[in-house]
């Protein structure tokens, strides 16, 4: 490095940058580096440490320390803050995303970058990337290939907000076909490679108030709204009738719309962890050696394609009428291959 002078401050603002990206701060190298003596860097390292030390104090979760490292001959920054992601989780999380299909080729590469250069030190930053290099250079956007994230942003505002909404939705995957809907938007959810948009559908009654078309809330997958535009007015949430998108979440398959329903379920099986998991309103009611019975509460006929995925080795108590529907769709699959 050119050897130079620089003012005390900026020189312990250097070495603090340099210890928050990883690197080894070697004391003689730095003394060369800005034209000082060895002991004004170990009284800079000083200063650093007084700086964490007394931040703890104020900040708990804070448990950044210098040391000095043998073995690469340097001081080094440990530990680090609760608010910034370890390692491990930078990884995790990029991994997740990847498997998710969500964002468009060029959206992941930016969040991914961005992801990656919050590790620490550098060279972890290397393998990071390294890691992920060979998911991101096969990775497959979907086929709408939309860019979802202003959307996402703008219609968590109109949430906030309660602005009521008019939107221009394309139907189906395969036609042109739009429609033109006032919403009143509740909450943004992700699921199976796509952004969805809770709203309740509204229209006026013969009293000229708005009022919701269904007793549930519809569900637009946000790929599909074309367009969309605040009418300037707002809508009443009260508190007691407020939507939890949580408990929602807990019931709903697929992203299918529909009437809440309690089903009962007969598991045939040793372990059924993977009903719970599926199903995070699910109870066993009752446990038999290799079965049990399964009780759950559920929105809409997305639960209709998973129990169809299961095959044999869940069968429908009740209600009646997906039991019904179960042996239709039965009856059609062996037709195709009868």
């Amino acid at each position: 490095m050119t050897e130079h002078k620089t003012s005390k401050n900026n020189r312990i603002l250097n070495l603090y940058a340099s210890l928050c990206e990883g690197k080894i701060i070697n004391k003689t190298e730095q003394a060369k580096h800005f034209g000082v003596d060895e002991r004004s860097i170990q009284r800079d390292i000083d200063d650093i440490r007084a700086f964490l030390d007394e931040n703890k104090t104020n900040k708990a979760s804070d448990n950044r320390t210098i040391e000095y490292d043998r073995r690469m001959k340097g001081f080094v920054m440990t530990g680090g803050e609760d608010s910034v992601m370890s390692n491990s989780e930078i990884l995790a999380v990029s991994k997740i995303l990847l498997a998710s299909r969500a964002f468009t080729k060029k959206e992941i590469d930016g969040i991914l970058n961005k992801l990656v250069k919050g590790c620490v030190p550098l060279r972890n930053m290397r393998l990071v990337s390294e890691l992920l290099s060979n998911e991101k250079y096969h990775y497959v956007e979907l086929h709408h290939k939309s860019h979802v994230q202003d959307k996402l942003w703008e219609f968590g505002r109109d949430i906030q907000e309660h602005n009521l909404l008019e939107i221009t939705y394309k139907k189906a995957e395969h036609t042109k076909e739009t429609v033109k809907r006032l919403i009143e938007p509740m909450a943004v959810l992700f699921s199976e490679y796509y952004f969805y948009l809770n709203a309740f559908i509204v229209e006026k009654n013969k009293d000229g108030m708005w009022t919701h078309k269904y007793a549930y809330p519809a569900i637009f997958r946000i790929d599909r709204i074309k367009a969309y535009k605040e009418t300037g007015e707002k809508f009443r949430v009260l508190y007691a009738d407020r939507f939890e998108e949580g408990e929602f979440r807990k019931r709903i398959q697929f992203m299918y719309a529909g009437e809440l329903m309690r089903i009962r379920l007969m598991f045939y099986g040793a372990n059924p962890e993977p009903v719970l998991d599926r199903l995070p309103t699910a109870q066993i009611i009752e446990q038999g050696e290799n079965e049990c019975i399964i009780s759950a509460e559920v929105y809409g006929n997305g639960i209709l394609m998973w129990l169809l995925s299961q095959g044999s080795r869940i069968k429908v108590l009740r209600p009646d009428n997906l039991r019904q529907e179960i042996r239709e769709k039965a009856e059609e699959i062996w037709k195709l291959y009868s």
